[in-house]
């Protein structure tokens, strides 16, 4: 069996138009794994606390993550898992390469955004825009409903299976009727 980056990518193959909602081919679905994308690192985030004047922006080359990298970053990272940003910087950081020690060195702001933007490039974006798209998706409402008429936390609510999810918002559905017959009209 080939791991996935032996698998004859076409790394220079010039795009071809595609029809859309047509089926992804292997080097279609590939080829984002293979991209180096360049970053700025705004001064603030570069030095915090210096003048603007004193420091220029810069910029940094990162590829994005593969699923075989983040099973390795997890499972090198079981002891400790304030290993993870670290490694996901280093595996991700294609210009300049650091050593671990170096990253190591790193301010937590810095680490923070090269994070963000790691995320960002390799799909695993959990931005606003995500969090907005969940909770208004069908499971989303479903959290929410429940979080907040059990005051149950995210982890207690997703502990439940669908079926118990049913018969929970049920619940809730009938608890709200009743409330509404008990009410005087206004």
């Amino acid at each position: 069996m080939q791991a996935v980056g032996d698998q004859g990518v076409d790394r220079g193959a010039a795009p071809t138009a595609r029809k859309d909602n047509a089926i992804l081919t292997a080097q279609e679905l590939l080829a984002g794994s293979l991209l180096t994308h360049e970053v700025a690192v705004p001064a603030s985030v570069l030095r915090p606390g210096a003048d603007a004047g004193e420091v220029s922006t810069g910029r940094v080359r990162l590829r994005p993550l593969k699923v075989a990298t983040l099973a390795l970053i997890s499972k090198a990272s079981r002891e400790d898992p304030s290993l993870v940003p670290l490694l996901m910087i280093k595996e991700s950081l294609a210009e300049p390469t650091l050593a671990l020690e170096q990253i190591r060195q790193m301010h937590a702001g810095l680490v923070h955004f090269l994070v963000a933007a790691i995320n960002r490039i390799s799909g695993l974006d959990s931005g606003e825009g995500a969090a907005r798209s969940a909770s208004s998706s069908a499971i989303g409402e479903a959290h929410v409903q429940l979080a907040r008429h059990f005051g149950w936390t995210p982890a207690q609510v997703a502990e439940l299976t669908p079926g118990q999810v049913a018969v929970y918002l049920a619940g809730i559905e009938r608890l709200l009727a009743l409330d509404a017959e008990r009410r005087p009209p206004r």
